[in-house]
């Protein structure tokens, strides 16, 4: 059932912006970071990053606010000395949302996926990682 539940649209413009990022020719670490317009119920797109490392992405995240969807494509160097450049789909919902945000991103989330055409679904656990984070610290 929470595959087919639809909350908020996708915006055509980031639609077609989505398109030409999955056909992008550049070989660098780019993101494309979304949010949810909660009086339009679209995901419209909150800011384009050129040559953003993971741990500078970590580092834009929201801490205690949901506005997250990102489509991630970096640069991959293979074991046998192919690169290639996958996307990966980040969803942020940090510990502490307001549950009606929750429910906003994570009912939309679906439908981005299958707008963005992405094939293969790698989600970051950002609770999960947050956590280990915080656990490691205090065990140092």
């Amino acid at each position: 059932m929470s595959e087919s539940l639809v909350v908020c649209d996708v915006a055509e413009d980031l639609v077609e912006k989505l398109r030409k990022f999955r056909f992008r020719k550049e070989t660098n670490n780019a993101a494309i970071i979304m949010k949810i317009d909660k009086d339009k119920r679209l995901v419209v797109l909150d800011e384009e990053l050129e040559g953003i490392s993971p741990d500078e992405l970590k580092d834009e995240l929201p801490e205690r606010q949901p506005r997250t969807f990102i489509v991630y494509s970096y640069k991959y160097q293979h074991d046998d000395g192919r690169v290639s450049y996958p996307l990966c789909f980040i969803f942020s919902s940090p510990v502490g949302c307001k549950p009606e945000q929750q429910m906003m991103y994570a009912g939309s989330k679906n439908k981005l996926v299958q707008t963005a055409e992405l094939t293969k679904k790698y989600f970051l656990g950002l609770r999960v990682y947050r956590f280990l984070q915080r656990s490691m610290a205090e065990d140092l």
